[in-house]
């Protein structure tokens, strides 16, 4: 008798894995610096599935498993790493679910990272201050 999987009723067959573009845009846009996929110039960055595209990733399977996986992010910006390192990141994403294929990231846009937090007021209780425009002095900064 076979073990049954959570989610999967008595008697039924397991379903196939999600195609592997799906994969690789369900782990870019888990990464918190990432806001979206882009699909580049013409929407040229895509993979096409019968009946629909996932736009922002390119990756093929099969006989197309050797040729690199491309992804196009637009960040939130700040995103507390440096474009090289979140590049990275999101590549190492990529080859956790696509192996060790070679993988191109393309930082198409950057986008404001919301304010998370509120920005402490400094030792003495009120607003800083420091030079102004062309040194003026007292200027508010808030």
């Amino acid at each position: 008798m076979s073990a049954q999987l959570p989610g999967q009723s008595a008697g039924s067959s397991p379903s196939p894995p999600a195609p592997l573009p799906e994969r690789v845009a369900a782990a870019v846009l888990g990464h918190p610096a990432v806001a979206r996929l882009d699909g580049g110039p013409f929407g040229s960055i895509a993979s096409y599935l019968p009946g629909r595209r996932v736009v922002g990733v390119r990756a093929g399977e099969g006989a197309a498993a050797s040729e690199p996986v491309e992804v196009a992010v637009v960040v939130r910006w700040p995103a507390g790493a440096s474009l090289p390192v979140l590049a990275e990141e999101i590549a190492a994403r990529v080859r956790g679910v696509a192996g060790e294929r070679p993988v191109d990231v393309t930082v198409a846009d950057l986008v404001p990272a919301p304010i998370s937090a509120a920005v402490p007021e400094p030792a003495g209780g009120g607003p800083a201050t420091g030079p102004g425009p062309a040194g003026t002095p007292g200027t508010r900064l808030a």
